[in-house]
């Protein structure tokens, strides 16, 4: 597996045998780089859908357009379908909303926030999270959606517009 050492052969009989001196393999082996970049491969394939926000929703599909990217990691607001409110990963009292939200935009230089929903939960309930949520500091609420829903010319918008 590793570099190896060549043996000179000696001459041909008793006599004139004489130890050669081993020489250096000229050739390098990759498999072993090759091995461990595949495993790192494999690693990273199946960490890297670990890494996004896991609150299991089920978002409404629209056709608006991707927001750019932040170099900030962007504040995530959830409400799940029975109803709590998650900031991030971690359920939120309703009492305690607006003061972690305070806390929150006072140590964050972007005020923008991004509010998931889940497609079954009342508009009602959202609005009111949507307040909640100015009431905390933050005014910039860019709503999370699934892309390739209904247009309103009548063609349904791929996933990838």
């Amino acid at each position: 597996m590793g570099a190896g050492v060549v043996r000179k052969s000696g001459g041909g009989g008793r006599r004139g045998r004489r130890r050669g001196k081993p020489a250096a393999m000229s050739e390098i082996n990759i498999t072993p780089f090759v091995d461990v970049m595949l495993v790192l491969l494999v690693i990273f394939m199946v960490a890297a859908p670990l890494m996004t926000v896991g609150v299991p929703l089920e978002l409404p599909k629209t056709a608006a357009q991707a927001v750019p990217a932040q170099q900030e990691e962007p504040l995530t607001i959830s409400i799940t379908a029975e109803g709590p409110v998650m900031i991030m990963n971690t359920e939120t009292p309703e009492n305690e909303l607006i003061e972690k939200l305070r806390a929150i935009a006072a140590e964050r230089a972007d005020d923008k926030l991004f509010l998931r929903a889940d497609g079954s939960i009342p508009y009602e309930r959202v609005v009111q999270v949507m307040g909640a949520l100015n009431a905390g500091g933050f005014t910039s609420i860019i709503l999370v959606t699934e892309a390739g829903g209904p247009r309103f010319d009548g063609a349904v918008a791929a996933p990838s517009e």
